[in-house]
């Protein structure tokens, strides 16, 4: 039955990639694991900050170890309740904001990942670990899955936006930063300006992927991006009214030139919506009931230099989300036919 489930959520998704016995897809196996390479010839010289590209919140949440320490991102008083087991499980109900792997994740189309990073207490040979409240799988094993798959699709191009550290130093940045060479080696995108980072151009370079590091010492790295290019304004509300009005202001806001834009098209728990909703989770208490009207607010939208760009949301799967995103670049083909006639 799980199995079955599983399945029905990819084919709602548009996520099946894999083609059937007869060795043909059906209508409803697309797949938008090329989406990228499969856009139309006059999108390939179109800045990737024009287009419209589907991105995750806590991309890395989908698995949290409720048996490791709590994270450092927590405060001293949720440390404390942490020591009952209990509280370890309600955490993990509102720590986990997405429901696919970082594989899935992909095959669905999200070329986006925001990404929170954290050593580990009593790990002595500097390990790095994803942290939303509680601790991930190591970023090595999530940097080493991504790869895999662009090494498969060699025409996508992701964005990995490290925005947190916690626990780190000096060594700990030097080991990640090694971390990350090794994953990627050649498909690291160097730093440049935001206008030429096109899909021509980085084929053409065998670049795929864009690393954003929001600690100084992106500054000694070349294929470090500074967090201020890629900005994501964070609205920090549970009422879907007040989020819309606060994307359609940053969006008016949004500088033409120079730096791609992050839409967070998230709703973010209070204290009092965890006590309400302790038992269901972020996802049974917030996400699922106001998903498809956030949705309805991105089929609204439309890419282009003043328009969206990277647009996030929590469980990414529960609605038709990445589909949705990726389809707004059709206005663009649609301006264009316009401007011939």
């Amino acid at each position: 039955m799980l199995a079955i489930r599983k399945v029905r959520r990819k084919l709602r998704m548009g996520t099946i990639c894999s083609p059937n016995p007869s060795g043909t897809k059906t209508s409803l196996e697309v797949c938008n694991a090329d989406w990228m390479a499969s856009l139309p010839t006059h999108l390939h010289n179109v800045p990737l900050s024009h287009l419209a590209i589907p991105g995750s919140h806590d991309s890395f949440s989908y698995w949290v170890d409720e048996k490791s320490p709590v994270g450092p991102d927590q405060t001293p008083a949720v440390k404390r309740l942490a020591r009952i087991s209990l509280v370890k499980k309600l955490m993990k109900k509102w720590s986990v904001t997405q429901n696919l792997s970082f594989r899935e994740q992909l095959e669905a189309g999200i070329r986006y990942f925001d990404l929170r990073v954290s050593s580990k207490p009593g790990d002595a040979d500097q390990e790095i670990f994803f942290i939303h409240g509680l601790f991930g799988i190591r970023v090595w094993d999530g940097l080493m899955e991504i790869d895999s798959f662009l090494t498969q699709h060699p025409r996508e191009i992701v964005f990995l936006d490290f925005n947190h550290f916690y626990a780190m130093d000096e060594a700990h940045h030097k080991h990640l930063i090694l971390r990350i060479q090794e994953a990627f080696g050649n498909k690291l995108c160097s730093a440049c300006s935001v206008e030429s980072m096109k899909l021509q151009t980085l084929w053409e370079k065998k670049c795929q992927v864009l690393i954003f590091y929001h600690c100084p010492f992106y500054k000694q790295y070349p294929f470090l991006w500074p967090g201020k290019k890629i900005p994501a304004p964070w609205a920090n509300t549970t009422s879907v009214s007040k989020l819309i009005l606060f994307l359609e202001t940053t969006l008016s806001e949004r500088a033409p030139r120079g730096s791609f834009h992050v839409s967070q098209a998230i709703l973010t728990p209070r204290v009092k919506t965890i006590a309400r909703g302790l038992v269901g989770g972020l996802k049974n208490t917030l996400v699922h009931r106001n998903l498809p009207a956030i949705l309805d607010w991105v089929k609204t939208q439309k890419p282009g230099a003043t328009g969206v760009n990277i647009i996030t949301s929590d469980f990414v799967d529960l609605v038709d989300f990445a589909t949705t995103v990726i389809e707004l670049n059709n206005l663009l083909q649609e301006d264009r036919a316009l401007a011939k006639c």
